[in-house]
């Protein structure tokens, strides 16, 4: 698989990671270790070398199974973690990125991991009670101590993403960017790009509903996140499917599936986008790896913008109070 970079400090990446959020958190039901194990490792085979993990998914345990999963090609492999959260008990309750708690993080990433440099080292959220001078300062400093490589910023707003990047370079942003959420096209991302700063775009296939397999009648594991997510409401389903009867012409006359159109879409928006899907099963997998390969033309690209702008999503992203947490 060709790489990418992110950012200008010497990051490359393969043009598609893995999300590994899902083996552990959000989307249940999970698989079994082993094979949540044989599918990582699969993706290496593939040609995949970024993983994406964060101490908050479990809490804790998709740091541990990453770890283990990438032991045998722990030197190849280049591992984003993220830091931002007050975990107390094995229950999260807030936002917490004081300095002394993004040490803590990082020192413990690092055991879960068991690697010796965490390769990318994300706030996951922004700490409204922390100045963001602060956060880059501590990162800066514990990349001169040896213990991170790079620095990056999770679903922050522009004036915030300067802030952090005069103090300490940001090398990547991670937002959730799709067919069906552009909202960040609007100054988010072209202030990342005059900054030379790489997009790391979660959730590229609209959290599984731009692969065209959930309907309205699919239902969801109680504890899915997608039963509390507006847009996976049953009205919302049967109003979105619009989209996809779209996209599937394209999809079509491409000859790739609709998720492999998604993915292929992020990468050519711009060269420093890398989507990291994520799956637990191999054969999404394997498909979500060939997108890598699909071509899209510049009309291709404006037949796909016009699609998505012109069809209206139905519900938001995100519950109200969590959407409120993004952004800033």
């Amino acid at each position: 698989m060709k790489t990418r970079k992110l950012g200008s400090q010497g990051l490359e990446v393969s043009s598609i990671g893995l999300g590994c959020m899902g083996m552990t958190f959000s989307y249940a039901p999970f698989p079994d270790k082993k094979d949540s194990i044989e599918l990582i490792r699969k993706a290496y085979e593939l040609g995949v070398n970024f993983f994406d993990t964060a101490e908050v998914y479990g809490p804790y345990n998709n740091e541990e199974l990453l770890g283990e999963s990438i032991a045998p090609f722990r030197k190849d492999a280049i591992v984003a973690t993220k830091f931002g959260f007050h975990i107390e008990g094995g229950k999260i309750s807030g936002l917490n990125s004081r300095p002394e708690n993004i040490r803590k993080v990082c020192d413990a990433s690092l055991q879960r991991l068991n690697v010796e440099k965490i390769d990318l080292f994300y706030q996951h959220r922004v700490d409204p009670n922390v100045p963001i001078e602060d956060v880059a300062g501590t990162v800066a400093d514990l990349v001169k101590e040896g213990k991170v490589l790079h620095f990056g910023l999770s679903e922050a707003g522009a004036q915030t993403i300067r802030k952090a990047h005069h103090v300490f370079p940001v090398s990547a942003l991670q937002s959730e960017y799709s067919l069906w959420y552009r909202n960040h096209e609007q100054e988010i991302l072209p202030t990342i790009y005059e900054l030379g700063i790489g997009l790391v775009a979660f959730s590229p296939l609209g959290k599984g509903f731009l692969t065209g397999k959930i309907d309205e009648k699919r239902t969801f594991a109680a504890e899915d996140i997608r039963n509390v997510i507006p847009r996976f409401s049953e009205e919302a389903r049967i109003a979105n499917k619009a989209i996809l009867d779209a996209l599937q012409e394209v999809a079509e006359e491409k000859k790739c599936t609709l998720g492999q159109l998604a993915l292929a879409w992020v990468l050519a928006k711009h060269p420093q986008n890398v989507p990291i899907p994520g799956t637990t099963k191999l054969h999404r997998l394997e498909e979500n790896v060939a997108a890598a390969s699909i071509n899209l033309s510049g009309s291709d690209m404006q037949n796909l913008n016009d699609i998505s702008e012109k069809i209206a999503i139905l519900g938001a992203r995100y519950p109200e109070a969590t959407e409120k947490a993004t952004g800033r």
